[in-house]
């Protein structure tokens, strides 16, 4: 208790310091403690939060800067049809100039992709058969790939089309591989492996593959041997009597 009381005497005399002369004494001592533990309570501080007005949103011209170009360059149709049809006719001609600029390039790509003129050119070929004599083969060359042409007897051609197509191991007839029943045109590749036959040889006359043995006839069909398939009839016609056009 003498302790509290001697605290309270300091804090007196260290206010009156502070204070004016007067006032120092206007202060009762045995109050101040109990002012300095006064609170505010939560409701005190609820009633003075709801007294206090909200703050007011400001209004779009408070603001300041404002960009007023929705209604400067909003276009009315009913007003001004005119500048509706300028902007349909502008964006029909930005997409036209688009479309017209894919198809050239589309024109451009395709077109590189194509035979060049010296690939065209060799894409056929036109051989003179005048000279072959009757029952020889010539051997041409057309796109790189060896062609034979045989000039071929009337025995041959009867053999040939007598020929049961039960025996045939790519069943195909004379008359289907023929343009003209005299001349037989055939690719000089066997459909084996992809070697060159011999003319003349074999077991029947026709073609011969050593590599293998395959064994082709005069109408160039495989009789013998493992090859599959029958020697390949290129595209080719007749331009003269004896002319003839392969590709």
């Amino acid at each position: 208790m003498n302790a509290f009381r001697s605290a309270s005497r300091l804090s007196t005399r260290a206010t009156s310091q502070f204070l004016p002369r007067g006032a120092a004494g206007a202060i009762n001592p045995t109050t101040i403690p109990a002012f300095a533990q006064q609170q505010p309570t939560q409701s005190a501080v609820a009633n003075i939060s709801t007294s206090l007005p909200a703050p007011k949103a400001p209004a779009l011209h408070e603001l300041g800067s404002v960009d007023h170009a929705f209604t400067d360059d909003r276009i009315d149709r009913v007003a001004e049809p005119e500048r509706r049809a300028f902007t349909y006719l502008l964006l029909s001609g930005v997409r036209f100039a688009y479309a017209s600029t894919a198809r050239v390039l589309v024109v451009k790509f395709v077109s590189s992709m194509s035979a060049s003129a010296d690939v065209l050119a060799l894409a056929s070929a036109e051989f003179d058969i005048g000279a072959v004599g009757l029952g020889k083969t010539i051997t041409v060359k057309w796109r790189g790939k060896p062609v034979f042409i045989r000039h071929r007897t009337p025995a041959e051609i009867s053999a040939e089309a007598g020929v049961s197509l039960a025996s045939l191991r790519d069943e195909e007839t004379d008359d289907d591989r023929t343009l003209q029943p005299e001349w037989l045109v055939v690719l000089g590749i066997c459909t084996h492996l992809g070697c060159v036959p011999i003319s003349g040889a074999g077991d029947f006359n026709g073609w011969f593959c050593p590599c293998h043995g395959s064994h082709y006839d005069v109408s160039g069909r495989i009789r013998k041997g493992p090859a599959p398939l029958n020697l390949e009839v290129p595209p080719y016609k007749f331009t003269e009597p004896t002319k003839i056009l392969i590709g």
